[in-house]
């Protein structure tokens, strides 16, 4: 008697996809199930461009930062040249991981167990004991493909990303004002949340939850945005076209960018007359971004799929990466950026600059890990979402249901033509 071969995590996935409720939330083994976590990695963080980090953090030829989710790890630097260039953060020699800190500086890059040595274009420069007939440009670090657009720094591990043209075309122009390269980190935080990494972005992309739990964040943040919502104050509607107006007699891009599902970017103005996301609306930072002269610029919101999302105001920026680290845990890293000419202690104040998002981000915490602990129950099933105030959320999932479904569907076919 023939016995049914186990379906394949690829499979179980892929059917899941096919049976999914549209605008309802994703089937539990997203949420917790290893085999399908290792497929995010796989074809979500394997293959898309992802936040690495900013230009104004590694200035100078030497310096560097590690970027590490799931197995990988990648080493982002600025090479003599002042280029910016990035690596698998793993020795040729052995394979150890090379560079063990999350930010450094070096003339060179040194492997701390058999000192092989790089440099910093990934060549490898000594190492020791090899014999004559050893040839080291066989040896090079492997690199990994890197994209720089108004400061920000993305990186893809795939062997043919997917075009960067699109994303560069479309949000440069929303970036470039706040000219990145110009500032510095003045905090950073980084959370460990016991969450899948799709919940932290799902609960990211929507704002039915923040009257019930973000009253910092509500100090200057409209719950409603969309100007056909109708629930939206008359008063912010009329905002809202006052400040589009201002901003395109500056040359100021406010606009959402056309829509697709991977990314966006929009300008938009604070309530009650806020500057900034400070618990008063006031200035966090005295000296403004870039040559900007007005500090009622609102938030620029710029989002980027799979890993980031972002705040760039006149005096600051706030700038979030999202890193896989397991089924049910993500690094959240939060940056804040003030002008590198400012001064801590006399024009900004490092908590006073902090409070609004290291309260938003401990809240949020918070209720991504009861989100993952319900799922986790068998009462769990997939629930519809609000087509009023989660069309991010229902953006997001379709992104992410149409990734992974033409990358299953394109590899199964593969596996069935070669057998």
């Amino acid at each position: 008697m023939d016995r049914a071969m186990p379906m394949t995590a690829s499979s179980r996935m892929l059917t899941e996809l096919n049976n999914r409720k549209p605008n309802y939330s994703l089937a539990q083994p997203f949420y917790n199930d290893p085999a399908f976590y290792e497929l995010d990695m796989q074809h979500i963080f394997g293959r898309n461009w992802l936040f690495a980090g900013l230009t104004c953090e590694i200035p100078t030829p030497g310096k560097y930062l590690t970027v590490s989710f799931g197995n990988e790890s990648v080493v982002v630097l600025r090479d003599s040249q002042r280029e910016i260039r990035a690596f698998h953060n793993t020795c040729r020699h052995r394979g150890s991981r090379l560079c063990l800190k999350e930010k450094g500086s070096g003339a060179k890059l040194v492997c701390p167990y058999h000192q092989w040595t790089y440099n910093l274009d990934g060549s490898l420069a000594f190492a020791g004991h090899m014999g004559g007939d050893f040839d080291k440009s066989h040896f090079s670090l492997k690199p990994v493909h890197v994209e720089v657009v108004a400061g920000y720094i993305f990186i893809s591990l795939a062997d043919n990303p997917p075009t960067f043209d699109d994303y560069r075309r479309d949000v440069e122009p929303y970036l470039a004002p706040h000219d990145i390269d110009n500032c510095k980190v003045a905090f950073e935080q980084t959370l460990i949340e016991k969450a899948n990494w799709k919940l932290v972005i799902e609960n990211n992309r929507e704002c039915y939850h923040c009257k019930g739990s973000h009253p910092e964040l509500l100090n200057t943040l409209s719950e409603y945005d969309n100007t056909d919502d109708p629930r939206l104050d008359p008063k912010y509607r009329e905002l809202l076209l006052k400040k589009a107006a201002d901003w395109d007699a500056m040359g100021i891009a406010n606009a959402a960018t056309p829509h697709n599902l991977r990314y966006r970017a929009v300008r938009l103005p604070f309530i009650r007359g806020a500057h900034s996301m400070t618990m008063d609306g006031t200035l966090a930072s005295r000296k403004l971004l870039g040559q900007l002269t007005d500090p009622d610029m609102g938030s620029c919101r710029m989002l980027s799929l799979p890993n980031s999302w972002n705040h760039l105001l006149s005096d600051h920026v706030i700038a979030f990466r999202v890193l896989p680290l397991g089924p049910q845990e993500t690094a959240v890293t939060t940056k804040w950026l003030v002008h590198k000419d400012a001064v801590e202690g006399v024009d900004y104040d490092v908590e006073r600059l902090s409070k609004v998002w290291a309260a938003t981000n401990e809240q949020d915490r918070k209720l991504a890990e009861d989100n993952q602990l319900g799922i986790n129950s068998k009462a769990y099933e997939p629930g519809p979402y609000s087509a009023d105030i989660e069309f991010g959320v229902r953006n997001f999932v379709d992104w992410y249901c149409g990734e992974m479904s033409q990358e299953l569907s394109r590899n199964l076919s593969y596996a069935v033509a070669a057998e």
